[in-house]
């Protein structure tokens, strides 16, 4: 189950919208994490966005490069530490990971602080976050 498929992407701009706005979120360092649960049914337990900031990384090849970084980590990972927690009843997670560190790291770095943080969100979540 180490793919990462077109479903499991957050491309959907009333999504996008919807987390943004409506969304909880928390920070460790060198990620920003907003969610958002949906009570809709889904083929997937929840869809993700990784971003990394245009102002702080002027140079695509350097933001495509941590992205990738992000999103390797993100599909090595999400079985063993993310799926697995997370109940297809409880509806569509909307996800988001923003990068915020200051300078680029290596993929090890990354993967570490990408499961601590899956661990972290995993304490946060309340059943009672669903929004209709």
């Amino acid at each position: 189950m180490y793919t990462f498929r077109k479903e499991e992407r957050l491309c959907s701009r009333k999504h996008l919208d919807l987390l943004f706005k409506n969304g909880s979120s928390f920070l460790l360092y060198p990620f920003r994490i907003s969610y958002l649960f949906l009570d809709e049914p889904a083929g997937v337990p929840a869809q993700v966005v990784i971003n990394v900031p245009k102002k702080r990384y002027k140079r695509a090849v350097d933001r495509n490069l941590l992205k990738r970084r992000i999103r390797e980590a993100y599909r090595l990972n999400k079985q063993e530490y993310f799926y697995n927690q997370l109940s297809a009843d409880k509806g569509l997670l909307l996800f988001s990971i923003q990068y915020v560190g200051k300078q680029k790291y290596e993929f090890t770095f990354i993967q570490k602080k990408l499961i601590a943080t899956i661990k972290r969100f995993k304490t946060l979540i309340q059943p009672n976050e669903v929004v209709e």
